[in-house]
């Protein structure tokens, strides 16, 4: 579910990149990001989460999103050549009070230390097997199928931590003024996206020319 819908182009040129099929070349001749054109500069800085010396940059998504699924695969392959002042976080958004059994889903894998085994199989649940993910009990019964006790998942699902990290989720995904998704912040200063920087791949291009200017203390 988005706010503001990405274009079919856009979509069709993340899938293309995620494939390896759009040459590396064609971005490195766009021009450089612009202020208010391919990202924007946020009023007041958002809290961040990263260590001194890095930069925090956040993914926000929603498992059910499609246009997520497709980015999935692009993001784990720029994750691969990232410099190392950065440190990534995933944050799964809520447009709507029923996007939030999906957010404690993502919060207790995280808590139970899942994630990097499991994070995308819930995309292929929904997406590929067409499973529908979006209540407490058939989410429990899915994390049960893959081998995870019920009782004790169900039991982190409802914790404390789980519901104190979704409310800092719904509180970050305010001060970025989160719009669609995927899109992404950066140093709690910039929020770009596709339709922004006008395809998934340019975002994260813009991204790494944002990362770089707050590495430097430069204003983009």
């Amino acid at each position: 579910m988005m706010r503001r819908e990405f274009n079919r182009s856009a979509v069709q040129v993340a899938a293309l990149a995620g494939a390896g099929l759009v040459a590396p070349a064609v971005w490195a001749q766009a021009k450089a990001p612009a202020d208010g054109v391919d990202f924007l500069t946020l009023d007041k800085l958002a809290s961040t989460d990263a260590p001194a010396g890095k930069v925090d940059v956040v993914e926000f998504f929603w498992y059910s999103c499609p246009h997520c699924n497709s980015f999935e695969p692009l993001l784990e392959a720029w994750l691969e050549k990232v410099p190392k002042n950065l440190s990534f976080r995933r944050l799964p958004v809520m447009f709507r009070p029923n996007f939030e059994p999906q957010q404690r889903l993502y919060y207790t894998l995280e808590a139970m230390g899942k994630l990097p085994e499991l994070h995308k199989k819930v995309f292929s649940a929904i997406h590929n097997d067409r499973q529908t993910l979006d209540t407490p009990e058939l989410i429990a019964a899915w994390a049960a199928k893959q081998g995870l006790d019920r009782a004790k998942f169900t039991e982190v699902y409802g914790s404390f931590p789980v519901v104190t990290k979704v409310r800092r989720a719904a509180q970050l995904q305010e001060q970025y003024k989160v719009d669609g998704v995927p899109s992404l912040g950066v140093a709690g200063r910039y929020y770009t996206s596709g339709t922004l920087a006008g395809n998934l791949p340019r975002a994260l291009q813009v991204v790494d020319h944002l990362v770089a200017q707050v590495a430097k203390g430069v204003k983009a």
